[in-house]
């Protein structure tokens, strides 16, 4: 009979962060000895990375945090919700997350690539926890926004999960309260640019000659078309262009109005949903 206990499964999964069948296996391995059961694992997990690399992570959590005019935002993502909401998931994100606020990294390649204190990359961080916790985990994304306010927004679209929604809006002028006002119609409504000019050309040819078959299959007037269409694109705009939207809390006006009247102007934002 192996020599370990119910309670000896219990600390080596929470250290480790591994699956029940792959912590009595291990342990059973070690004969009982939590430390060799470890190393078991690890080196078993580290020979399963490069077959999880196709996996999806679909899973996960976002950070996103400002302080004296700059934010970052980070996704770390993970293959299921029981590791998303898990201890050791969740302070290896802290950990990350902090790594990039330290280096100042702007994209995930610059994180992934710098060097933590031990000497690690955090790639090799991830892989090691890749090993022990025996599903991909991998940062996808990252933003990180500079300007006179930043505001920072974390969501939680379920109550026993990390926040899955992070925003950052910047902005010269007003102050903090109205920048977080703004991040918050961001997590709702989920635009995907901050102006029209942003969007795509080709998108925006797209959008009219889409607006325009749909009118003539309603058989509209010929004459009234170029109108018709002019209003949808406008519509179009009105759903991703954040200072064309209406306002979360004031519908009437438009977050660009919001803004003026409180004496700022949005100059950046970044949203992440997990897995979007």
């Amino acid at each position: 009979m192996a020599n370990y206990t119910a309670a000896d499964i219990k600390a080596l999964r929470e250290s480790t962060g591994a699956g029940m069948l792959d912590v009595k296996k291990a342990l059973d391995e070690a004969d009982g000895d939590q430390a060799k059961a470890t190393e078991i694992l690890r080196v078993k997990g580290q020979k399963g990375v490069t077959k999880r690399e196709g996996r999806t992570t679909s899973n996960g959590l976002v950070i996103a945090k400002a302080e004296g005019g700059v934010g970052t935002l980070v996704e770390v993502l993970c293959e299921t919700d029981f590791v998303a909401k898990g201890e050791k998931f969740i302070a290896l994100a802290d950990q990350v997350f902090a790594q990039a606020v330290e280096t100042k990294a702007s994209n995930a390649e610059e994180l992934l690539s710098s060097t933590l204190a031990d000497g690690k990359t955090v790639k090799e961080l991830l892989d090691d926890a890749n090993a022990t916790i025996g599903e991909k985990i991998e940062v996808k994304r990252v933003a990180r926004v500079e300007a006179p306010v930043v505001a920072a927004y974390q969501h939680k679209t379920s109550p026993d999960l990390p926040a899955q929604i992070g925003v950052l809006v910047a902005t010269e002028g007003g102050d903090e309260q109205v920048a977080r006002d703004v991040a918050m119609h961001v997590a709702a409504f989920s635009p995907t640019v901050l102006t029209r000019d942003e969007v795509d050309a080709e998108t925006v040819e797209n959008e009219r000659r889409v607006a325009e078959a749909t009118a003539k299959e309603e058989g509209k007037p010929e004459a009234a078309l170029p109108k018709i269409v002019e209003g949808r694109v406008n519509g179009y705009f009105k759903e991703n262009v954040l200072l064309e939207q209406p306002f979360a809390k004031e519908p009437k006006k438009t977050v660009a109005k919001v803004l003026e009247e409180a004496g700022a102007k949005a100059t950046s934002f970044a949203r992440f949903r997990v897995g979007g």
